[in-house]
Order: structure tokens, then C-alpha cells, then sequence
């Protein structure tokens, strides 16, 4: 089993940065592919960046740019820095794990309990 526990959530200004973290626990050898969703109220839940184990990267076209994703295999910990934020940036933030590195969350079945991201303008 994975656990995956994120850390870094909280509130920015438009243009502000934040980094998201996530470290994974327990039975790491699965988490080939490590991403972040997010959710907003009303929303289906949307990729946002995932990570191969080898570093290949995969971004949604709202966060190209903006967003970076980074893992460090030897903490086990993943990272998300988000720059040049937006008020549609506001959304609750979840890690996720799997063996499949697809922007659809089907694809990931570990999943962190989330952290609020609030961008106000």
C-alpha cells in the first residue's frame, strides 16, 4: 500500500507562486507515475502534471508555462511549483500515484487527501 500526504497548500495572490509537495510512503515500487489533480467546487476532477519515474512530464495546456512538476525518487517526494497563478488556479490539489502516466485519473489509483489552493485576484 501507498500513502501519498501533501503539504503546501494555502492562499496566494494573482501572479504570486506556491509549491505543493507530496511524499509517498509504504510500497513506493508501484508509484512508476506520480501526477497532480485538482478539483474545483461543481468540477470534475482535471490533471494537472504528471511524472514518469524517469522525469518525462506531461502538463495540461492551462498550467503549460506556469507549473512545474519535479519528483526527488530518493525521498519518495513529489513536487508541484506553481507560478504566475490565476483565481481558476483555485481548487483543491491531490496527489496521486499509479503505473500509468495519463492526465485522466482513472489511470492512478493511490491518492492523497488533497490541499486547498485559493488564488484571489
Amino acid at each position: 500500500q501507498v500513502q501519498l500526504v501533501e503539504f503546501g497548500g494555502g492562499s496566494a495572490q494573482a501572479g504570486g507562486s506556491l509549491r505543493l509537495s507530496c511524499t509517498a510512503s509504504g510500497s513506493t515500487y508501484s508509484t512508476n507515475c506520480m501526477g497532480w489533480f485538482r478539483q474545483a467546487p461543481g468540477k470534475e476532477r482535471e490533471g494537472v502534471a504528471t511524472i514518469n519515474r524517469d522525469g518525462s512530464t506531461r502538463y495540461a495546456d492551462s498550467v503549460k508555462g506556469r507549473f512545474t512538476i519535479s519528483r526527488d525518487n530518493a525521498k519518495n517526494t513529489l513536487y508541484l511549483q506553481m507560478n504566475s497563478l490565476k483565481p481558476e488556479d483555485t481548487a483543491m490539489y491531490y496527489c496521486a500515484a499509479g503505473s500509468v502516466c495519463s492526465l485522466l485519473a482513472r489511470f492512478f489509483t493511490k491518492w492523497g487527501q488533497g490541499t486547498q489552493v485559493t488564488v484571489s485576484s
